[in-house]
């Protein structure tokens, strides 16, 4: 009678109980939460509106990007907007350097999780990893985090770095599959 009692009475609360604490809505929950923490802990400041371009980044200056959840951007350093050649004697010609779409780009990267102490990955020089990672902008076939397409968006020109804390849905396919928040620290440049 006892066995029959728990068959009834607790075997499916202890199922329903494990089953529920995996549920995407529970773990989207959890990494908003990391989210807001690692924002808090780090005493960012959180901009709610696209600085202007001659704007000068605040060390904890983040934007939390338009339309997308979670999704956070700090410009560490801007690249050259415009190059200046020489065309004849007397000549010189502008030449607009904001990245367009479908251009290749080289990017290193160090990536960290948002709890405290965390590891860091590292792809930042040739003694981290011999090749950079390789991607055509606006292209989500070769890299479908669109937190690094966003994050070249708001770099604008080449030679830039930035910061971002990426929500796994804008993630990689791992980090969209394990449901894990990243920051990252970017550099780029164009592969010409």
């Amino acid at each position: 009678m006892k066995r029959l009692f728990f068959l009834v009475s607790v075997a499916p609360a202890l199922l329903l109980t494990g089953c529920h604490q995996n549920t995407y809505s529970d773990l989207r929950n959890k990494e908003d939460k990391l989210i807001a923490n690692y924002i808090s802990r780090n005493n960012l400041n959180v901009l709610t509106e696209v600085p202007a371009d001659d704007y000068v980044w605040g060390e904890k200056d983040y934007l939390k990007v338009p339309g997308y959840d979670n999704f956070y951007f700090h410009l560490i350093k801007r690249g050259d907007s415009i190059r200046v050649d020489s065309i004849g004697p007397n000549r010189k010609d502008t030449i607009d350097l904001t990245i367009s779409a479908n251009a290749t780009i080289v990017a290193r990267y160090k990536q960290f999780a948002l709890t405290e102490n965390a590891d860091t990955i590292s792809s930042w020089t040739t003694l981290d990893q011999a090749y950079p990672y390789e991607f055509h902008y606006m292209n989500t076939s070769d890299c479908e985090a669109v937190g690094w397409h966003l994050a070249v968006r708001y770099m604008k020109y080449p030679d830039s770095q930035c910061s971002i804390i990426q929500p796994s849905k804008l993630g990689f396919s791992t980090e969209q599959n394990s449901v894990t928040p990243y920051g990252y620290i970017l550099k780029i440049k164009v592969k010409q």
